[in-house]
Order: structure tokens, then sequence, then C-alpha cells
């Protein structure tokens, strides 16, 4: 709700704006420029969220995203000892790094989705610190495929789109190592 305060905002103080120096006829070129240009920018990703969603359907379907999901349980039943109790919760836990480590954030959000809602049951409404590494794991991901962005890259023309692939290892790489040393920092002090 909040962000459609902040873009309604956005565009009565453009039109305000346009208004008064005399530009909105500028305005209404650009918004329809934009408009073009969000239409082109989906058609093309379409395809590459096609492509990536076939790579991953092959990947379930040879067993190589159920052999990379069992590589990390030993990882996830050291930080997560009780959702690892309930095997479904661990595999979609799983499933959803995997997910995510492979750049597809769109095969990753319902597997993190099924995982939080089992993760929630019997927590009375209140977030576990199991929960909140969850969303801090699926939220700062290390993805050593980052196909969303490529396909962004490779849309607005870049002949190289997986030229950045250094800076996206290191950055959620730290990413992800900031955002497990806050949550066990923060579990620790919320329970003092």
């Amino acid at each position: 709700m909040a962000m459609a305060w902040v873009w309604t905002g956005m565009a009565v103080v453009s039109l305000l704006f346009g208004i008064i120096t005399g530009n909105i006829g500028q305005i209404g070129t650009a918004a329809l420029d934009g408009a073009a240009a969000a239409v082109e920018l989906c058609l093309s990703m379409a395809g590459v969220i096609c492509l990536w969603t076939g790579v991953m359907e092959m990947m379930n379907r040879c067993g190589l995203s159920a052999l990379l999901a069992r590589l990390f349980r030993p990882f996830l039943r050291r930080m997560m000892p009780r959702s690892s109790q309930d095997e479904e919760t661990l595999s979609a836990i799983s499933a959803n790094i995997s997910a995510n480590l492979l750049g597809l954030g769109n095969a990753a959000t319902p597997l993190g989705i099924r995982a939080a809602r089992r993760m929630a049951r019997g927590a009375d409404g209140t977030a576990t610190d199991e929960l909140c590494l969850l969303v801090v794991l699926n939220t700062a991901s290390i993805q050593l495929l980052p196909t969303t962005i490529a396909g962004v890259r490779a849309a607005h023309g870049c002949r190289t789109p997986f030229d950045i692939l250094p800076a996206v290892w290191f950055s959620s790489v730290l990413s992800v190592g900031a955002g497990l040393l806050m949550a066990k920092i923060l579990s620790k002090l919320w329970r003092t």
C-alpha cells in the first residue's frame, strides 16, 4: 500500500511541475515512451524467463537440482535445526536456495513461500529466528548465474551480459555474510 502512495505522489508532483513549467506535453510524451519501453522489456524478459525456466525444468528432470539441494542439507541442518526436522520444509528450503543460487528468483519465490508457511506453523504469528534466517537467505542470496540481470542487460543491447559475474559473486557473498551475521547478532540481542 505504501508503494501505491509513493507512485501516486511521484505522478502528481511530475504533473504539477509540468503544468508550472509549461512542459505538460513533454510529460505526456515521456509517459508514452516509458510505457512502450516497459512493454518491450517485458517481452524480451519473457523469452529469458522461458529459457531459464526450461533449464530449471531440465535440471529437475535429470536430478541435478535435487543433487544441489542435497548438498545444502548439512549446512541447513546446522543453521535451522528445528525446521530441518520436517523433511518437506527442509526440501523446500533447499530447493529455494538452489533456485536462488542459479539466479532463478521467479522459481525460488514459490518455494520460499512454501517453506515460510511450513516454518510459521505453530509460531503464533511471530517470526522465529529460523524464519528470519530464511528471509535473509532468500533476500540476499548468492547467485552463480544472475540470469534476470543478464536478461535485462541483453534486452538493452549489451553484447556481454554475463561480464558482471565477478562483481555479482563478490557482492552476493558479502550480502549473505552480512545478513547472516546481523541475523545471528540480532537474534541474540533480542532474547536478552
